[in-house]
């Protein structure tokens, strides 16, 4: 170690010397600023599972020297179009001495026609920043999507930017379904909803989980989700409508607070590969005595279906709010 740290030291003093000697001889001078247009682009949204429905977000900036002219518009295209919700912010921000973004109107309204969104600017400005919002579509589920950001100024110059590609995930996301004891309290995995006996009795094929609140002298059981193949002693008093028999497989979790399922908390996400990776060999038919951010990692008899419910909240009027991620095996 000691002769790490004198072979590091006659390093640093011959850096120093070296350095010295050649001093007379160097004189800095500051590089000039480019007056040419130039861009940059940072993506907004931190890494995640991109999932159909929610937004992908970046800041687009552009500039050029004032005595070279004034941008004219911004654009970008995105190699799948955008669904409803997709725009290019009319404002460009800056952070004011409380913190807090200020925008300043620089155009009109962005307008969308298939892949490209635009905005033309009605103010004479030489610099300005705007956010890209992109709704993730239907159309990209599975596929990888990117973005080529481009700005014009009025001396004839053309910038463009390019950003991804980004992975959509293959994955179906729901929140924030309410289920109630001995009414809205059969649920459908592939349907991504909850029914009450009449509806459930018309698709039983389709039910995969029933919902029940019992308070059993001492037995844990209050909150629960329960195959319709589970043994009676797990659905007592439930009589289930006929043909509701699916075989679905349970595995119970604590700790698993997946953030889009959590309404924007905690920090962890679900992603297509946990899917195909989760190990059904050991999984009961049943998850009793739930609490508030429970997870259940769910396979259909068919095994068509991988998904994961988190339970949101729970009530002790017997009701019970969930959020799904559902993955689609074949």
């Amino acid at each position: 170690m000691r002769t790490i740290y004198l072979v590091l030291f006659w390093l640093i003093a011959g850096g120093v010397l070296l350095l010295s000697s050649c001093a007379e001889d160097f004189e800095y001078t500051l590089p000039e600023a480019s007056t040419a247009l130039q861009n940059d682009c940072i993506k907004r949204t931190p890494p995640q599972p991109y999932v159909v429905g929610n937004s992908i977000q970046f800041a687009y900036a552009m500039a050029l020297a004032p005595e070279k002219g004034r941008l004219l518009n911004a654009s970008v295209e995105a190699s799948i179009a955008g669904a409803d919700g997709t725009y290019l912010e009319h404002r460009t921000f800056y952070t004011n001495s409380a913190g807090n973004d200020v925008g300043i109107v620089i155009g009109e309204p962005s307008v969308t026609v298939d892949y490209k969104t635009e905005v033309v600017f009605t103010v004479d400005t030489c610099a300005a920043t705007l956010r890209y919002n992109y709704v993730i579509p239907e159309e990209a589920r599975g596929k990888q999507v990117s973005f080529k950001f481009i700005a014009n100024a009025s001396s004839g110059e053309t910038v463009t930017y390019q950003m991804g590609p980004y992975q959509i995930a293959k994955m179906e996301l729901k929140r924030e379904m309410v289920l109630s004891n001995s009414n809205v309290c059969y649920f459908s995995i592939a349907d991504m909803a909850a029914y009450n006996a009449g509806a459930a009795s018309e698709i039983p094929g389709n039910i995969d989980l029933v919902y029940l609140f019992r308070r059993i002298p001492g037995i844990s059981f209050e909150h629960a989700f329960v195959s319709p193949a589970a043994p009676q002693d797990f659905l007592p008093g439930v009589t289930l409508p006929s043909g509701v028999n699916n075989d679905t497989r349970i595995i119970k979790t604590w700790g698993l607070r997946d953030q889009h399922l959590a309404l924007g908390r905690w920090g962890e996400f679900i992603d297509d590969v946990d899917f195909e990776e989760i190990d059904f060999t050991n999984a009961t038919k049943y998850a009793i005595n739930l609490r508030g951010e429970n997870g259940l990692w769910l396979e259909t008899e068919d095994k068509k279906y991988r998904a994961y419910l988190y339970v949101n909240m729970i009530s002790p009027a017997g009701l019970i709010a969930v959020s799904i991620k559902r993955y689609t095996m074949y």
